[in-house]
Order: structure tokens, then sequence, then C-alpha cells
């Protein structure tokens, strides 16, 4: 289930990550990617342990929380602390699947990748290329959205991003363990919410049509999460 989320970021927050991102040294994205991914990755990142990463990671993470679509379509356990990458003139990242298992920072823990998403920070005039290309069940989809906007979809997904061929493109990138790790499963529950929430705008919460829907979202999610 590929999920494209609009205004993640206000305006104002956006304007806020590219203030402080532009005052910070940029390092070899290959330093967070496997054996395999790093001989397809050409980009820059953020240092993953700087304070920068850290606030901004911050910022973000408040930003989902608050974020109705996220939490419906993603069901998240735990998200990573979100990344950040830049893609000049010439570079881009090849085919590849996403690692399954990442150690989360500062922690014992680790997360299963099942859902990847990249938050972008610049607008689709600034650059040409920059794609985000995925393949899902449905054919080959190629995303590139306004600056503040999201994409969620499945980690088992091969993806890519295309060479860019003028400017810059700069985003957040993360990844969550989901409640539910089935995506067929996820995306049933995904449409189901849309429904209720549908309904809930021409009938009232207690009319038995609205009730039954909502017992059946949440006995199917108790069913199918893992916690």
């Amino acid at each position: 289930m590929l999920v494209s989320i609009a205004k993640v970021l206000t305006a104002e927050e956006v304007a806020f990550c590219r203030r402080v991102l532009e005052q910070q040294e940029w390092v070899d994205g290959k330093v967070t990617a496997g054996e395999q991914s790093a001989k397809a990755k050409f980009n820059l990142q953020i240092p993953q342990e700087s304070d920068t990463s850290r606030q901004l990671g911050d910022l973000i993470l408040r930003a989902l929380g608050r974020n109705p679509m996220f939490n419906s379509a993603a069901l998240p356990l735990r998200v990573y602390p979100p990344l950040f990458n830049r893609y000049d003139t010439g570079m881009h990242f090849d085919m590849h699947v996403d690692n399954a298992i990442r150690p989360l920072p500062g922690t014992g823990f680790r997360l299963r990748t099942d859902v990847s998403s990249t938050l972008f920070l610049s607008e689709p005039d600034d650059y040409d290329g920059g794609e985000l290309v995925i393949q899902d069940t449905f054919g080959t989809q190629r995303v590139k959205l306004a600056a503040g906007d999201m994409v969620v979809y499945p980690s088992t997904s091969l993806h890519a991003v295309s060479p860019i061929t003028r400017g810059s493109r700069w985003a957040s990138f993360f990844w969550t363990q989901s409640m539910v790790k089935d995506d067929g499963q996820r995306a049933l529950l995904h449409q189901f919410d849309l429904s209720i929430i549908e309904t809930r705008k021409e009938l009232p919460d207690n009319h038995p049509a609205v009730l039954g829907l909502t017992a059946a979202y949440h006995n199917l999610l108790r069913q199918w999460a893992e916690l």
C-alpha cells in the first residue's frame, strides 16, 4: 500500500528545517546503508548522531503524532529516528530494498522495518529528476511531492531515487515498525478506517452502522496486532 500524505509539516516547519540544515555539514550517505545498498547509494546525509538530526527528528516525530492519516496507514508501534538526506546534481540511489532490521540508536532494542517513509523538504520545481521510484503490486510508481508532504510504502518494496539533473532534493526518511506487519492487512484496516470516517460524517456515532463498523475494525486490529 502506497499512501501520499499532504502537509505533514507546515510551511513554517519546512522553512525552519531548511534553515537549520543549510548551516550543517553533510557527509557521505553510505554511512547508513547496508553492504549491498552502499554500492548503489550516491547522496549526502546529516550525521545521525548530530544535535541537528535529533532536533529536527523530534520535530518530525511530533508532527507524525498529530497526523491521523499516518497513524491510520502505518499503525506505528515504533518509529526510527528520522534521518535527512540530500541529492545534488548527478546523485542517485539505484534500485534496492531496505534492511529488514535496524538497531534503535542508544537503546538495546531493534526495529523491524515494515513501512518506509520519505518526507519531502524541497519543492518539485527546485530540481529535475529525483523521483522516488517504487515497485509495488500495482506496477512502478514515481513519486515527487511538495515540500512538507510525505509518502509511506511497504519496506519490502524495491525502490530507487532517479538521478538529479538540476538543483538539489532534500528530504527526511525513516522506518516504522507497525503493530500489523502484513501490508495487506494494514491496507484493509486503513480502508476500513477511512470508511468509518466517511460514515461518521453522515450518521451519528451511536448509529448501529457506525458502531458495527467500529467494532469490526477494532476486532480485526485486536486479531492482527503484534505488541
